[in-house]
Protein backbone atom coordinates (compact mmCIF):
# COMPACT_ATOMS: atom_id res chain seq x y z
CA UNK A 1 0.00 0.00 0.00
CA UNK A 2 2.78 2.27 0.72
CA UNK A 3 4.09 2.06 -2.22
CA UNK A 4 0.93 2.59 -4.16
CA UNK A 5 0.39 5.82 -1.99
CA UNK A 6 4.04 7.60 -3.34
CA UNK A 7 3.10 5.84 -7.01
CA UNK A 8 -0.11 7.38 -6.73
CA UNK A 9 1.19 11.14 -5.92
CA UNK A 10 4.15 10.77 -7.95
CA UNK A 11 1.99 10.25 -11.20
CA UNK A 12 0.15 13.61 -9.66
CA UNK A 13 2.99 15.53 -9.72
CA UNK A 14 3.91 14.09 -13.41
CA UNK A 15 0.88 15.74 -14.69
CA UNK A 16 0.65 18.99 -12.49
CA UNK A 17 4.19 19.66 -13.68
CA UNK A 18 3.51 18.66 -17.17
CA UNK A 19 0.36 20.78 -17.45
CA UNK A 20 2.50 23.80 -16.09
CA UNK A 21 5.46 23.39 -18.24
CA UNK A 22 3.31 23.40 -21.25
CA UNK A 23 0.96 25.85 -20.35
CA UNK A 24 3.34 28.61 -18.82
CA UNK A 25 5.55 30.83 -20.61
CA UNK A 26 9.07 30.25 -21.64
CA UNK A 27 11.65 32.31 -23.12
CA UNK A 28 13.93 31.53 -25.89
CA UNK A 29 16.71 33.51 -26.77
CA UNK A 30 16.98 33.51 -30.64
CA UNK A 31 17.99 34.85 -34.14
CA UNK A 32 15.32 35.29 -36.67
CA UNK A 33 16.41 33.07 -39.98
CA UNK A 34 12.92 33.25 -41.68
CA UNK A 35 9.44 32.67 -41.34
CA UNK A 36 6.97 30.91 -43.40
CA UNK A 37 3.22 29.41 -44.00
CA UNK A 38 2.16 26.11 -44.29
CA UNK A 39 -0.69 23.49 -44.50
CA UNK A 40 -0.92 21.58 -41.67
CA UNK A 41 -3.89 18.65 -41.05
CA UNK A 42 -5.62 18.26 -37.84
CA UNK A 43 -7.55 15.26 -38.38
CA UNK A 44 -5.70 13.01 -36.18
CA UNK A 45 -5.02 13.21 -32.23
CA UNK A 46 -2.44 15.73 -32.64
CA UNK A 47 -4.91 18.55 -33.08
CA UNK A 48 -4.99 18.98 -29.19
CA UNK A 49 -1.50 20.38 -29.53
CA UNK A 50 -2.91 23.57 -32.13
CA UNK A 51 -5.04 26.40 -31.52
CA UNK A 52 -8.43 26.82 -32.09
CA UNK A 53 -8.93 30.45 -33.68
CA UNK A 54 -12.69 31.58 -32.94
CA UNK A 55 -13.31 31.64 -36.96
CA UNK A 56 -12.15 28.32 -37.22
CA UNK A 57 -15.35 25.80 -38.58
CA UNK A 58 -15.84 22.97 -36.51
CA UNK A 59 -15.48 20.50 -39.05
CA UNK A 60 -12.13 21.34 -40.72
CA UNK A 61 -9.69 19.43 -40.79
CA UNK A 62 -6.39 21.44 -42.50
CA UNK A 63 -5.42 24.83 -42.38
CA UNK A 64 -2.75 27.17 -43.19
CA UNK A 65 0.14 27.86 -40.05
CA UNK A 66 2.40 30.40 -39.95
CA UNK A 67 6.15 29.14 -38.95
CA UNK A 68 9.14 31.73 -37.31
CA UNK A 69 12.37 29.71 -38.21
CA UNK A 70 15.06 30.49 -35.65
CA UNK A 71 18.49 29.67 -34.53
CA UNK A 72 19.01 29.68 -30.76
CA UNK A 73 22.44 30.64 -28.78
CA UNK A 74 23.56 27.04 -28.77
CA UNK A 75 23.70 27.04 -32.26
CA UNK A 76 20.70 24.57 -32.81
CA UNK A 77 17.81 24.91 -34.58
CA UNK A 78 14.17 25.86 -33.23
CA UNK A 79 10.79 26.50 -35.03
CA UNK A 80 7.48 27.92 -33.37
CA UNK A 81 4.19 28.55 -35.04
CA UNK A 82 2.15 31.54 -35.16
CA UNK A 83 -1.51 31.69 -34.06
CA UNK A 84 -4.12 33.05 -32.29
CA UNK A 85 -5.15 32.07 -28.75
CA UNK A 86 -8.43 34.12 -28.61
CA UNK A 87 -10.50 32.92 -26.12
CA UNK A 88 -9.37 29.62 -25.70
CA UNK A 89 -7.04 27.61 -23.64
CA UNK A 90 -4.06 28.50 -22.26
CA UNK A 91 -5.27 32.22 -22.26
CA UNK A 92 -2.47 34.24 -23.79
CA UNK A 93 -5.41 35.53 -25.60
CA UNK A 94 -3.57 37.08 -28.20
CA UNK A 95 -4.91 38.25 -31.76
CA UNK A 96 -2.25 39.37 -33.43
CA UNK A 97 -0.66 36.99 -35.10
CA UNK A 98 0.09 39.03 -38.18
CA UNK A 99 1.83 41.58 -36.61
CA UNK A 100 4.17 39.22 -34.49
CA UNK A 101 4.68 38.29 -38.05
CA UNK A 102 5.81 41.57 -39.36
CA UNK A 103 8.63 42.01 -36.09
CA UNK A 104 9.78 38.73 -36.90
CA UNK A 105 10.52 39.25 -40.37
CA UNK A 106 11.99 42.93 -39.23
CA UNK A 107 13.87 40.87 -36.75
CA UNK A 108 16.13 38.77 -39.77
CA UNK A 109 19.32 38.57 -39.58
CA UNK A 110 22.41 36.23 -40.79
CA UNK A 111 25.12 34.83 -38.58
CA UNK A 112 27.57 37.72 -39.85
CA UNK A 113 25.48 40.35 -38.37
CA UNK A 114 22.95 38.73 -36.15
CA UNK A 115 19.75 40.03 -34.43
CA UNK A 116 19.07 38.63 -31.41
CA UNK A 117 15.43 38.99 -30.00
CA UNK A 118 13.42 37.05 -27.28
CA UNK A 119 10.66 34.98 -28.20
CA UNK A 120 7.67 34.04 -25.66
CA UNK A 121 6.24 31.08 -26.02
CA UNK A 122 4.21 28.18 -24.31
CA UNK A 123 3.91 24.68 -25.66
CA UNK A 124 6.73 22.10 -27.00
CA UNK A 125 8.47 20.88 -29.91
CA UNK A 126 8.58 17.57 -30.83
CA UNK A 127 9.42 16.59 -34.17
CA UNK A 128 8.57 13.21 -34.29
CA UNK A 129 5.17 14.14 -33.59
CA UNK A 130 4.95 17.27 -35.29
CA UNK A 131 4.54 19.63 -32.24
CA UNK A 132 5.46 23.20 -32.49
CA UNK A 133 5.14 25.61 -29.47
CA UNK A 134 3.62 28.71 -30.07
CA UNK A 135 5.12 31.85 -30.24
CA UNK A 136 3.38 34.44 -28.27
CA UNK A 137 5.39 37.26 -28.27
CA UNK A 138 8.76 38.36 -29.52
CA UNK A 139 11.23 41.64 -28.68
CA UNK A 140 14.57 42.36 -29.86
CA UNK A 141 17.53 42.03 -26.86
CA UNK A 142 20.77 43.41 -26.94
CA UNK A 143 22.28 39.74 -27.40
CA UNK A 144 22.65 36.55 -26.62
CA UNK A 145 23.64 36.51 -22.92
CA UNK A 146 20.53 38.69 -21.47
CA UNK A 147 19.33 37.36 -18.72
CA UNK A 148 15.61 37.35 -18.97
CA UNK A 149 13.24 36.17 -15.38
CA UNK A 150 10.29 34.80 -15.55
CA UNK A 151 8.25 36.79 -13.68
CA UNK A 152 4.82 36.00 -14.73
CA UNK A 153 6.09 32.04 -13.53
CA UNK A 154 7.49 33.05 -10.48
CA UNK A 155 4.14 35.09 -9.57
CA UNK A 156 1.93 32.13 -10.71
CA UNK A 157 3.89 29.31 -8.73
CA UNK A 158 3.93 31.21 -5.48
CA UNK A 159 0.29 31.87 -5.37
CA UNK A 160 -0.58 27.87 -6.38
CA UNK A 161 1.98 27.42 -3.33
CA UNK A 162 0.27 29.62 -0.92
CA UNK A 163 -3.49 28.43 -1.99
CA UNK A 164 -2.05 24.47 -1.46
CA UNK A 165 -0.37 25.81 1.77
CA UNK A 166 -3.88 26.99 3.03
CA UNK A 167 -6.17 24.60 1.50
CA UNK A 168 -4.00 22.08 3.40
CA UNK A 169 -4.00 24.28 6.68
CA UNK A 170 -7.71 24.17 6.16
CA UNK A 171 -7.59 20.09 5.82
CA UNK A 172 -5.80 19.29 8.86
CA UNK A 173 -8.47 22.63 11.00
CA UNK A 174 -11.04 20.04 9.86
CA UNK A 175 -9.54 17.17 10.31
CA UNK A 176 -8.67 18.11 13.64
CA UNK A 177 -11.70 19.32 14.57
CA UNK A 178 -14.51 17.09 12.70
CA UNK A 179 -12.75 13.30 11.51
CA UNK A 180 -10.35 13.06 14.45
CA UNK A 181 -12.81 13.17 16.85
CA UNK A 182 -15.05 10.70 15.27
CA UNK A 183 -12.88 8.72 14.32
CA UNK A 184 -11.92 8.20 18.25
CA UNK A 185 -15.45 7.39 19.23
CA UNK A 186 -15.36 4.82 16.87
CA UNK A 187 -12.25 3.45 18.07
CA UNK A 188 -13.61 3.31 21.74
CA UNK A 189 -17.64 2.10 20.93
CA UNK A 190 -15.63 -0.85 18.71
CA UNK A 191 -13.20 -1.39 22.06
CA UNK A 192 -16.24 -1.30 23.75
CA UNK A 193 -17.79 -4.45 21.65
CA UNK A 194 -14.45 -6.10 22.08
CA UNK A 195 -14.37 -5.96 25.82
CA UNK A 196 -18.57 -6.96 25.63
CA UNK A 197 -17.72 -9.81 23.00
CA UNK A 198 -14.59 -11.38 25.42
CA UNK A 199 -16.53 -11.30 28.62
CA UNK A 200 -19.69 -12.79 26.97
CA UNK A 201 -17.34 -15.09 25.66
CA UNK A 202 -15.73 -15.78 28.89
CA UNK A 203 -19.29 -16.17 30.73
CA UNK A 204 -20.24 -18.74 28.09
CA UNK A 205 -16.90 -20.57 28.42
CA UNK A 206 -17.85 -21.03 32.42
CA UNK A 207 -20.80 -22.51 31.53
CA UNK A 208 -19.69 -25.10 29.06
CA UNK A 209 -17.46 -26.02 31.65
CA UNK A 210 -19.84 -26.21 34.49
CA UNK A 211 -22.11 -28.08 31.52
CA UNK A 212 -19.26 -30.26 30.68
CA UNK A 213 -18.35 -31.33 34.67
CA UNK A 214 -21.70 -32.20 35.09
CA UNK A 215 -22.36 -33.98 32.38
CA UNK A 216 -18.89 -36.42 33.44
CA UNK A 217 -20.64 -36.50 37.10
CA UNK A 218 -17.85 -34.12 38.71
CA UNK A 219 -19.92 -32.61 40.19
Amino acid sequence: MRYMKWTFWALVALIIGGFLHYTLPQHDIVRVVNTYQERQDLGDWTSIFWSTPDDQSGTLTNRDVQFISTIRTNGKPMVYRNEDTGWHWPPYFKFDTASLLAEAEDLKSSPENPKWAVITHYGWRNELLSIFPNAVSIKAVAGPDVRIIPWVNIVILTVMVLILLTIRAMWLQFKERSIDPVLEDVEEAWDDVEEAADAAGSRAKGVLGRLRDWMLGRR
